[in-house]
Formats: structure tokens, sequence, C-alpha cells
């Protein structure tokens, strides 16, 4: 693949990856602790950690084949942590 596809793909799970971390996190989580209605936690969980590990994957590509630096990747591994982290990618790859 070549680098600005790989940085594409890498932009755009990251924003999908993003979504689903909000939906886990802001609909799911309060559905099962406020409502006590926890089935929702184990699909948008599992949707959500398929994404996160995809990102991880491509996240190496960065690394590996990009030659993302060190530092840089570490700062976009960061912000797939924080709730609306990974809406700043962008910043990071450029």
């Amino acid at each position: 693949m070549q680098n600005s596809v790989i940085t594409k793909w890498f932009l755009i799970l990251g924003k999908i990856e993003g979504y689903s971390y909000l939906v886990l996190l802001f609909f799911a989580m309060p559905l099962k602790y406020f409502y006590n209605t926890p089935e929702y936690v184990r699909p948008v969980g599992s949707v959500h950690g398929l994404l996160f590990v995809a990102f991880m994957i491509l996240l190496a590509a960065m690394f590996f084949k990009v030659k993302l630096s060190f530092k840089k990747a570490c700062m976009a591994f960061l912000l797939s942590l924080i709730p609306f982290g990974t809406f700043f990618l962008k910043r990071v790859v450029q």
C-alpha cells in the first residue's frame, strides 16, 4: 500500500473508532448503569474492540511503513484512549 492510502485509512478508521468509543461511553454504559439494561454493552463493546484492534494495526503500519515518528505514534495511541481524542489525529499525522 502507498503511504497516502495508509494515512487516509488511518484517519478514517480513527474517526470511526472514536465514534464507537463515544457510543460505548455515552450510550451503552449509561444504559447499563442507570437503566439496568446491560444488553447493549456487549455488542457495542465488541464492535468498538474490533475497531480498536484495526486502529492499532493501522497505527503499526503508520509507524513501520509511513515512518511516523515514535513520539507521534505514542501521541496517536494516547489520543485513542481519550474520548474525542481520535478526532485530532490529523494534527498528529501532519
